[in-house]
Protein backbone atom coordinates (compact mmCIF):
# COMPACT_ATOMS: atom_id res chain seq x y z
CA UNK A 1 0.00 0.00 0.00
CA UNK A 2 1.44 3.36 -1.03
CA UNK A 3 0.90 6.16 1.44
CA UNK A 4 2.71 9.00 -0.29
CA UNK A 5 2.35 11.17 -3.33
CA UNK A 6 4.91 11.03 -6.09
CA UNK A 7 6.07 14.58 -5.25
CA UNK A 8 6.48 13.65 -1.60
CA UNK A 9 8.79 10.83 -2.59
CA UNK A 10 10.70 13.05 -5.04
CA UNK A 11 11.28 15.52 -2.19
CA UNK A 12 12.31 12.69 0.13
CA UNK A 13 14.84 11.24 -2.32
CA UNK A 14 16.18 14.69 -3.17
CA UNK A 15 16.81 15.44 0.51
CA UNK A 16 18.44 12.06 0.92
CA UNK A 17 20.87 12.61 -1.97
CA UNK A 18 21.69 16.15 -0.79
CA UNK A 19 22.40 14.86 2.74
CA UNK A 20 24.73 12.19 1.35
CA UNK A 21 26.42 14.79 -0.85
CA UNK A 22 27.02 17.02 2.17
CA UNK A 23 28.37 14.17 4.33
CA UNK A 24 30.59 12.55 1.71
CA UNK A 25 31.39 15.63 -0.36
CA UNK A 26 32.26 17.65 2.73
CA UNK A 27 34.87 15.10 3.76
CA UNK A 28 36.33 14.97 0.25
CA UNK A 29 36.59 18.79 0.12
CA UNK A 30 38.09 19.03 3.61
CA UNK A 31 40.69 16.33 3.09
CA UNK A 32 41.48 17.04 -0.56
CA UNK A 33 41.38 20.84 -0.68
CA UNK A 34 41.02 22.59 2.68
CA UNK A 35 43.69 20.75 4.70
CA UNK A 36 46.43 21.11 2.05
CA UNK A 37 45.49 24.75 1.42
CA UNK A 38 45.60 25.59 5.13
CA UNK A 39 49.03 24.11 5.71
CA UNK A 40 50.41 25.64 2.50
CA UNK A 41 48.97 29.10 3.24
CA UNK A 42 48.84 29.80 6.98
CA UNK A 43 51.94 31.12 8.70
CA UNK A 44 52.34 28.35 11.24
CA UNK A 45 51.13 25.15 12.75
CA UNK A 46 49.17 26.91 15.49
CA UNK A 47 47.08 29.15 13.21
CA UNK A 48 46.50 26.37 10.66
CA UNK A 49 45.62 23.84 13.34
CA UNK A 50 43.12 26.14 15.02
CA UNK A 51 41.53 26.97 11.66
CA UNK A 52 41.14 23.28 10.82
CA UNK A 53 39.66 22.55 14.25
CA UNK A 54 36.98 25.18 13.58
CA UNK A 55 36.45 23.92 10.02
CA UNK A 56 35.86 20.37 11.28
CA UNK A 57 33.50 21.63 13.98
CA UNK A 58 31.45 23.26 11.20
CA UNK A 59 31.58 20.03 9.19
CA UNK A 60 30.34 18.14 12.28
CA UNK A 61 27.25 20.37 12.44
CA UNK A 62 26.53 19.59 8.79
CA UNK A 63 27.06 15.85 9.40
CA UNK A 64 24.62 15.98 12.31
CA UNK A 65 21.99 17.60 10.09
CA UNK A 66 22.73 15.23 7.22
CA UNK A 67 22.46 12.24 9.55
CA UNK A 68 19.09 13.42 10.83
CA UNK A 69 17.87 13.87 7.26
CA UNK A 70 19.16 10.44 6.22
CA UNK A 71 17.38 8.72 9.12
CA UNK A 72 14.17 10.68 8.50
CA UNK A 73 14.14 9.87 4.79
CA UNK A 74 14.93 6.22 5.47
CA UNK A 75 11.95 6.08 7.84
CA UNK A 76 9.80 7.94 5.31
CA UNK A 77 10.65 5.48 2.52
CA UNK A 78 10.03 2.48 4.77
CA UNK A 79 6.74 3.94 6.00
CA UNK A 80 5.60 4.64 2.42
CA UNK A 81 5.22 0.94 1.68
CA UNK A 82 6.29 1.64 -1.90
CA UNK A 83 8.43 -1.27 -3.16
CA UNK A 84 10.26 0.98 -5.60
CA UNK A 85 11.91 2.86 -2.68
CA UNK A 86 12.27 -0.17 -0.42
CA UNK A 87 14.82 0.16 2.37
CA UNK A 88 17.43 -2.59 2.29
CA UNK A 89 19.16 -4.14 5.28
CA UNK A 90 22.61 -3.16 3.99
CA UNK A 91 21.46 0.45 3.74
CA UNK A 92 20.33 0.47 7.37
CA UNK A 93 23.52 -1.24 8.59
CA UNK A 94 25.84 1.13 6.72
CA UNK A 95 23.95 4.21 7.89
CA UNK A 96 23.95 2.94 11.49
CA UNK A 97 27.73 2.35 11.39
CA UNK A 98 28.28 5.78 9.81
CA UNK A 99 26.18 7.41 12.54
CA UNK A 100 28.05 5.56 15.30
CA UNK A 101 31.42 6.55 13.87
CA UNK A 102 30.33 10.17 13.49
CA UNK A 103 28.98 10.17 17.05
CA UNK A 104 32.24 8.76 18.40
CA UNK A 105 34.25 11.40 16.55
CA UNK A 106 31.96 14.34 17.35
CA UNK A 107 31.19 13.57 20.99
CA UNK A 108 34.38 11.89 22.22
CA UNK A 109 37.46 12.05 20.01
CA UNK A 110 37.24 15.56 18.54
CA UNK A 111 36.62 17.32 21.88
CA UNK A 112 39.57 15.41 23.33
CA UNK A 113 41.77 16.39 20.37
CA UNK A 114 40.66 20.04 20.60
CA UNK A 115 41.54 20.12 24.30
CA UNK A 116 44.96 18.56 23.63
CA UNK A 117 45.53 21.04 20.82
CA UNK A 118 44.59 24.02 23.00
CA UNK A 119 46.93 22.78 25.73
CA UNK A 120 49.79 22.24 23.28
CA UNK A 121 49.39 25.65 21.66
CA UNK A 122 49.11 27.44 25.02
CA UNK A 123 52.28 25.85 26.39
CA UNK A 124 55.44 27.92 26.09
CA UNK A 125 57.92 25.32 27.37
CA UNK A 126 59.25 23.46 24.31
CA UNK A 127 59.56 20.07 26.05
CA UNK A 128 56.01 20.23 27.40
CA UNK A 129 54.76 21.51 24.05
CA UNK A 130 56.46 18.65 22.19
CA UNK A 131 54.93 16.09 24.57
CA UNK A 132 51.49 17.68 24.22
CA UNK A 133 51.75 17.70 20.41
CA UNK A 134 52.78 14.04 20.40
CA UNK A 135 49.69 13.25 22.46
CA UNK A 136 47.56 15.25 20.02
CA UNK A 137 48.96 13.41 17.00
CA UNK A 138 48.32 10.04 18.70
CA UNK A 139 44.64 11.04 19.03
CA UNK A 140 44.44 12.44 15.50
CA UNK A 141 45.61 9.18 13.90
CA UNK A 142 42.49 7.13 14.80
CA UNK A 143 40.29 10.15 14.06
CA UNK A 144 41.68 10.34 10.52
CA UNK A 145 41.20 6.61 10.06
CA UNK A 146 37.58 6.86 11.23
CA UNK A 147 36.90 9.83 8.92
CA UNK A 148 38.24 7.79 5.98
CA UNK A 149 36.21 4.73 6.99
CA UNK A 150 33.10 6.92 7.15
CA UNK A 151 33.96 8.36 3.73
CA UNK A 152 34.20 4.90 2.20
CA UNK A 153 30.98 3.79 3.90
CA UNK A 154 29.24 6.88 2.52
CA UNK A 155 30.53 6.04 -0.95
CA UNK A 156 29.26 2.47 -0.50
CA UNK A 157 25.84 3.84 0.47
CA UNK A 158 25.82 6.01 -2.65
CA UNK A 159 26.74 2.92 -4.67
CA UNK A 160 23.87 0.93 -3.15
CA UNK A 161 21.42 3.71 -4.02
CA UNK A 162 22.80 4.05 -7.56
CA UNK A 163 22.55 0.28 -8.09
CA UNK A 164 18.98 0.30 -6.81
CA UNK A 165 18.13 3.08 -9.28
CA UNK A 166 19.63 1.08 -12.16
CA UNK A 167 17.92 -2.12 -11.05
CA UNK A 168 14.55 -0.34 -11.10
CA UNK A 169 15.25 0.96 -14.57
CA UNK A 170 16.06 -2.56 -15.78
CA UNK A 171 12.72 -3.82 -14.41
CA UNK A 172 10.71 -1.44 -16.62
Amino acid sequence: MQRLSRWGMVACLTLEWVALAVWVGGMIVLSGAVIPAVFNTFGGQDAGGMFLTRAFEGYHRFVGGAGAILWATLWYRRWSGNPIVEVGRSEVIILAVMAMIAGLIIMVLHPNAAALQAHAFATKDETTRKTALEGLFRVLLPIRALYMLNLFLGLALIGIKAKRSLDRKDER
